[in-house]
C-alpha cells in the first residue's frame, strides 16, 4: 500500500504533527504522493477562484472564519472609491442612498427577505444592541445563549437581562461526548419554555463548528412567543439562509467574514416585530425626509417605516459600502449551494485521514463543509503543531484540543486516487 507522503515517508510518523501539518498543506494546496500520476478532483460545480484574490502562492489560508481574504474587484473599487473623495463635488445626493439600496437587495437575496427588512450596521455589537433595545421582557423569565457564544452576543443578553430582571441560561454540552452536535441541539430546543423572553445563538458555533438546527429552535420559540435572535456571521454566504422557513425574528452578520466585505461593516435582517422599534441613535439619514437635503432642518419625527430606521449614522460610506457591494455581488454569482459543495469537495480526503489517526469531528447532520473543527488525538503535541503550521504557512486556529478549519473557493482541493 502506498504511503500517503512517499517522499516524506522515512521521516514523518504516521498520526505525528508533522504529518497533520503535512496533510493539510497537500490537502488545500498541493496534491497527495502517489507513486504514479496523482489524480485532480475538480467541483462539478465550479473551479477555484483563488484568481480573484491576491493570496501568496505559498500561503495555505484556512481561516476564513477569521477574516475573508479581499477580492481584487473589491480592492480596486476601494481604491477607486478613495480617490474620489479627493473631489466631494464628483459626489451627488444620489451617492448618499443608491449603493446602500443595492446592498440592502444584495443581502436580502441571502437570507430570503425583503430588502426593506434589512439594516446597514458597523459591526454586530450595535445590531444586538439595535434588536435587544426592542425586546419586550416576560416577568421574571429568561434567555437562552448557548455556552461559548462569541462576545458580542453573550454581552448585549446578559446585559438586557439585568435591566430586564431576566435569567440568563447558558446551555452546555455534555462533556461526556466527542460528538456535540446531536446532544447541544436537544438540550437548546428543551432550554426555551413559555418564560423563555429571547434566544441567541448563532448558526454555527464559532469555535467547534457544531451546527444548530435553526428549524426546529425557530419553530420552538415561535410555540413559546419567544423572540429568536440569529448571530449569521458564520454562516451567511457560505450555508443557505431563510429567516421566513426558520421564523427568524432578526439576524446580525458581520461583514468581513463570508460576506467578502471590509472590516467595520455588518448587515442585519429586521423582522416585522421590528417595524416600529426606536433605534438606538438619532440619524438625519432615517427620517423619511432624508433624501431631501433642503428640508432637513424641517426636523422630521417619523422614522422610516422598515428596517432603514435602525441604520448606522453615514451608511452612504463611500468607500467601505461599494467595497461590500463587490462583495455581496459575488457571493449571489456563486451561491451559498455552490459555495457550500465546493467546500465539501475539499474536506473529503482530510475527513479520511482523521479517521485514520482517531480525529473527531461531528456527524453529517450538524458539520457544515466551510468551517468545521477536530478534536485530536492525544499523540499529537499541541506545540509542535503550531510550529509546523507556522512553518508551513499554514493559516488556521488552534484552540486548545481542536483544530479549526475553514475553507472557500480560493483554496485547491486535490485528491488522491489509489490504483
Amino acid at each position: 500500500m502506498y504511503s500517503l507522503y512517499h517522499s516524506y515517508s522515512m521521516q514523518v510518523s504516521v498520526g505525528s504533527p508533522i504529518q497533520l501539518a503535512l496533510t493539510l498543506k497537500l490537502a488545500y494546496r498541493l496534491v497527495y504522493i502517489h507513486s504514479t500520476q496523482p489524480h485532480i478532483i475538480i467541483s462539478p460545480i465550479m473551479d477555484c477562484q483563488k484568481h480573484l484574490f491576491s493570496l501568496p502562492n505559498d500561503l495555505h489560508y484556512l481561516n476564513c472564519a477569521k477574516k475573508s481574504p479581499l477580492l481584487k474587484s473589491a480592492e480596486e473599487i476601494g481604491v477607486k472609491s478613495l480617490q474620489r473623495d479627493r473631489n466631494p463635488d464628483d459626489i451627488s445626493t444620489e451617492d448618499f442612498f443608491s449603493v446602500q439600496q443595492e446592498v440592502r437587495g444584495l443581502f436580502s437575496q441571502l437570507v430570503n427577505c425583503n430588502s426593506s427588512q434589512v439594516a446597514l450596521l458597523p459591526a454586530t455589537s450595535y445590531g444586538f444592541a439595535s434588536v435587544l433595545k426592542n425586546v419586550n421582557a416576560k416577568k421574571d423569565g429568561n434567555a437562552v445563549i448557548v455556552k461559548g457564544a462569541f462576545p458580542s452576543g453573550y454581552f448585549a443578553l446578559e446585559k438586557w437581562c439585568k435591566r430586564n430582571n431576566n435569567t440568563l441560561n447558558v446551555v452546555t454540552h455534555s462533556e461526556e461526548l466527542v460528538r456535540l452536535g446531536k446532544d447541544w441541539n436537544a438540550r437548546i430546543v428543551s432550554s426555551i419554555n413559555n418564560m423563555t423572553s429571547v434566544v441567541l445563538l448563532s448558526g454555527i458555533h464559532w469555535m467547534s463548528g457544531v451546527l444548530f438546527d435553526l428549524k426546529e429552535i425557530g419553530e420552538k420559540c415561535q410555540e413559546v412567543g419567544a423572540i429568536f435572535i440569529v448571530d449569521g456571521t458564520q454562516s451567511v454566504g457560505a450555508l443557505t439562509m431563510d429567516v421566513k422557513a426558520f421564523k427568524i425574528d432578526a439576524l446580525i452578520c458581520a461583514g468581513y467574514k463570508w460576506l467578502f466585505g471590509p472590516y467595520s461593516t455588518a448587515l442585519g435582517y429586521f423582522g416585522e416585530t421590528f417595524n416600529e422599534g426606536e433605534p438606538i441613535e438619532e440619524s438625519w439619514m432615517n427620517r423619511t425626509n432624508s433624501n431631501r437635503f433642503s428640508e432637513l432642518t424641517d426636523y422630521e419625527d417619523e422614522y422610516h417605516s422598515d428596517a432603514g430606521r435602525y441604520n448606522v449614522g453615514q451608511t452612504s460610506n463611500f468607500i467601505l459600502m461599494p467595497m461590500l457591494r463587490e462583495g455581496l455581488r459575488q457571493i449571489n454569482s456563486w451561491g451559498p449551494e455552490n459555495i457550500q459543495a465546493y467546500c465539501k469537495g475539499l474536506t473529503q480526503p482530510l475527513l479520511s485521514y482523521m479517521d485514520s489517526i482517531g480525529g473527531i469531528y461531528e456527524a453529517d447532520a450538524y458539520f457544515a463543509h466551510h468551517l468545521f473543527s477536530f478534536r485530536l488525538p492525544e499523540t499529537i503535541d499541541q506545540e509542535v503543531l503550531k510550529q509546523e503550521l507556522q512553518d508551513n504557512k499554514i493559516g488556521i486556529s488552534v484552540r486548545g484540543e481542536s483544530l479549526r478549519i475553514s475553507v472557500h473557493v480560493f483554496n485547491i482541493g486535490l485528491t488522491l486516487i489509489q490504483r
